[in-house]
């Protein structure tokens, strides 16, 4: 019995031009993980910047930089937004090497099978909540997707090695980059598998149309559901 016959007696509410408030229904969803593109870029440079020039006077990325990044590989990148507003964010591209060199941070190499993730940043209002280990998790986990993926790696400055070594990142000492007068420490993740499972955890959202492509091999589209991810514990944020 459908509702309508339930309920004889009430008058379905005729659509009216002036909605109250009360009436009104969210479009945006409240949280969604997602790649980003080239639309984003103001937002995350903006991020970035805040975020990294107040304690090293040093953007990774360069709006340009963010831009040609998310150009050439979106699917390597992912944003965290919470009723459309993004609060934190990780861009990767491909490296063929097996160590980062200069060239590491402005080139894409299609055929590589090592993500370089250039930057993780969290919204300064968002941060100390857990965002940036939840989103380096789930980051992580997606990269299992990728068939040929087989490593992550990343130039961190030594205070935000502890950060990383709790999501699971390992030591490969003095990274070959530096900039200005900051030098870094290189650090890798193995990516193998598949990605993990958990109920009552949420699924991370793809752009229908969206779609992968490989170097040597045909990886999933994107817009195909992700296995869902657990959040991780609370840690130290960025």
């Amino acid at each position: 019995m459908t509702q309508m016959s339930a309920q004889p007696f009430v008058k379905p509410m005729q659509s009216s031009p002036s909605v109250s408030p009360i009436q009104r229904r969210h479009t945006l969803p409240a949280s969604e993980v997602r790649p980003l593109n080239t639309q984003d870029a103001i937002s995350v440079f903006e991020i970035e910047r805040e975020a990294f020039i107040s304690v090293s006077g040093e953007c990774p990325l360069h709006l340009d930089e963010v831009r040609h990044f998310l150009t050439l590989c979106p699917e390597l990148s992912m944003g965290w937004f919470e009723e459309g507003r993004l609060v934190a964010f990780i861009i990767g591209s491909l490296w063929d090497q097996e160590r980062l060199e200069m060239d590491a941070l402005t080139l894409h190499k299609p055929r590589g099978s090592t993500v370089h993730i250039h930057v993780l940043a969290v919204h300064r209002t968002f941060r100390q909540q857990g965002k940036g280990p939840i989103l380096m998790w789930r980051y992580l986990q997606y990269l299992r997707c990728l068939p040929y993926v087989r490593r992550a790696v990343l130039m961190c400055e030594d205070f935000l090695v502890p950060f990383y070594r709790k999501s699971g990142f390992r030591s490969l000492g003095r990274c070959a980059i530096t900039v200005a007068n900051l030098t870094f420490t290189e650090m890798w993740y193995p990516i193998s598998g598949h990605a993990y499972m958990r109920r009552n955890s949420e699924a991370i959202r793809f752009p229908q149309g969206l779609t992968v492509h490989p170097p040597l091999s045909g990886p999933p589209t994107l817009s195909q559901p992700l296995p869902q991810t657990e959040e991780s514990s609370e840690g130290s944020d960025v």
